[in-house]
């Protein structure tokens, strides 16, 4: 064993074990809840991530492919020659009601987009905005913004981090704005997407 493979192992073993100190509190936290508020708190852990491969959901990776991964909270993207694969913590649809699960792909990509609240969305909450312009902090879809042939459903940044590992949107899957805009470089119209 070398000086060198020490040291790897060393920096690993402690890195580890910072993780593990890391996580310590939030698993006594979760121990500490009642059962119903339990399940959440344990599901939002990142490491709770499913491993797949896309020959489980795609027959082919032209264009590039995403999955949306509602029960773990997460999305995958694989890039037509496989030379580059994502997997990012995000929030996915509240409820089952928001929630379209199937094939679709994205027809628009986003730079800065504008939020204009949905008709459901404002009949539910008349009290949010008209609409948030692109580049206010504020704005739900964040920096960029896929819109998937589904009417109202998209691939977006977010303008709130805490909502990353939740049930948080209307039917959205939201990203953290570094992680949107590193997908958004990627894919393009035509990028096929399947919701599981």
């Amino acid at each position: 064993m070398t000086k060198e493979n020490l040291s790897r192992r060393a920096l690993l073993g402690s890195g580890a074990m910072a993780l593990g100190a890391l996580a310590m509190p939030s698993i006594v936290m979760a121990q500490a809840l009642p059962d119903y508020e339990r399940e959440n708190t344990v599901r939002r852990n990142v490491m709770g991530f499913r491993s797949h491969q896309w020959q489980d959901h795609f027959s082919n990776l032209r264009n590039g492919a995403i999955l949306c991964d509602t029960y773990s909270r997460a999305l995958h993207f694989w890039s037509e020659d496989e030379s580059i694969y994502l997997a990012h913590p995000c929030s996915v649809p509240m409820t089952e009601e928001f929630t379209r699960r199937g094939t679709t792909e994205i027809t628009l990509l986003r730079y800065q987009p504008t939020w204009i609240p949905t008709p459901n969305m404002r009949k539910r909450d008349p009290s949010l905005p008209e609409r948030v312009e692109g580049g206010d902090p504020r704005n739900p879809l964040g920096t960029r913004a896929m819109n998937l042939s589904w009417q109202y459903y998209r691939i977006h940044g977010i303008d709130n981090p805490a909502k990353i590992g939740r049930r948080a949107s209307n039917g959205c899957f939201g990203l953290l704005n570094p992680h949107a805009e590193r997908l958004y470089d990627l894919v393009k119209v035509g990028t096929q997407v399947h919701v599981i």
